[in-house]
C-alpha cells in the first residue's frame, strides 16, 4: 500500500510525548507512511487566549490534515486541547474538509490489549465517534502495514455519505480532573 496521508496526532503532551515522538519517528521518518501536521511543544504560546489557540490549531495545523490520530494514554480524556483538536478535525468548514479519526490505546492505558474498554477513560468526543462508527480504536502497534491500513480506512470513512461524525457536545472549557468522566 502506498497511501501516504497528512496526519495530525493529538495526545497528552506532558504524559505521552515519548509515544508521540516514537509514532512520528516510525511512521513519518522511517517508514514514510504519514506526513505529520502535529503541534509541537512551544509552537503555541501558553499565554495565548483560548479562542486564539483553537483558531491556530484549526487554521494552521488541521487545515490540510486528512486523518487525526488520538494517542490514548491514562489521562488523555482529561485534556481540553485534545477535545478541541478532535472537534476541529471532524468539522467541515469553508477552509477545510473533515478528517478521518482513529484512537490508539497506548501500552500504559489500562484498556490496552483488552477486548473491551472503559468508555469513561478515553476522550468523550472520541468515544462518541467510535460509538457512531466514524472513529475506530486500536492498540498501539509499531507495524507500519497495520498503522497505514488504519489511517487509510479512516481517510476513506471521512467521505462516507451515510457516516457522520458526532460533534454536538460542548467543548471542554478547562482540563478535567477525577478518575473518569460521566454522562
Amino acid at each position: 500500500m502506498s497511501d501516504r496521508h497528512k496526519v495530525f496526532v493529538s495526545y497528552h503532551h506532558k504524559n505521552d510525548q515519548a509515544y508521540r515522538d516514537r509514532f512520528e519517528t516510525l511512521f513519518s521518518d522511517i517508514y514514510d507512511i504519514i506526513e505529520s501536521r502535529s503541534v509541537q511543544d512551544g509552537d503555541i504560546d501558553l499565554n495565548t487566549r483560548t479562542e486564539t489557540v483553537r483558531q491556530i490549531i484549526r487554521d494552521d495545523y488541521l487545515q490540510d490534515s486528512t486523518v487525526t490520530v488520538v494517542l490514548i494514554g491514562t489521562e488523555t480524556w482529561k485534556r481540553k486541547h485534545v477535545d478541541w483538536e478532535i472537534s476541529a478535525s471532524i468539522s467541515h468548514t469553508k477552509a477545510s474538509d473533515r478528517s478521518g479519526l482513529i484512537g490508539i490505546f497506548l501500552p500504559a492505558h489500562p484498556d490496552y490489549g483488552r477486548d473491551k474498554y472503559n468508555p469513561y477513560i478515553i476522550p468523550p468526543r472520541l468515544y462518541r465517534n467510535a460509538e457512531c462508527g466514524y472513529a475506530k480504536l486500536y492498540d498501539w502497534s509499531t507495524n507500519p502495514d497495520h498503522v497505514q491500513a488504519w489511517i487509510h480506512k479512516a481517510f476513506k470513512r471521512r467521505k462516507q455519505k451515510d457516516l457522520n461524525p458526532h460533534n454536538s457536545d460542548p467543548l471542554f472549557a478547562n482540563n478535567r480532573s477525577g478518575d473518569r468522566w460521566y454522562e
